[in-house]
């Protein structure tokens, strides 16, 4: 009769289970923290320019005032846009890093899988 290793029958459902999960579960958050704080960014500044949009408007007199403020609109409508464009591109920038790393995690996963249950085999 062979004898039962916890031991080595743990270390193997550690580094074949619980390890991956923990590494994958961490990606996750940090890519979560990521973009909730680059969204937070993004509302702020939007927020602030609105905000200031709104004193601005609240400044208008007269008809000279008036024309200066629909000429800065064009400033922040094209600022705006800016904006929206670097902040797309970050989302997707955070996107494509956090595909790139599950995939590494996954074939490191799967290659120490492949050498345990080699090793177990023997």
């Amino acid at each position: 009769m062979q004898n039962f290793d916890t031991k080595q029958f743990t270390e193997q459902f550690e580094s074949m289970f619980f390890g991956p999960a923990r590494a994958y579960a961490a990606l996750s958050v940090d890519y979560t923290e990521k973009l909730v704080n680059a969204q937070l960014d993004a509302s702020k500044a939007y927020t602030d320019t609105g905000l200031a949009q709104l004193r601005s408007l609240m400044n208008v007199k007269d008809a000279e005032g008036l024309r200066t403020y629909m000429e800065g609109q064009q400033k922040v409508a094209k600022d705006l846009t800016e904006r929206l464009k670097g902040d797309a591109e970050k989302v997707v920038s955070l996107q494509q890093d956090f595909v790139q790393q599950s995939q590494k995690l996954t074939e490191d996963n799967v290659k120490q899988a492949t050498e345990t249950a080699t090793k177990a085999a023997k």
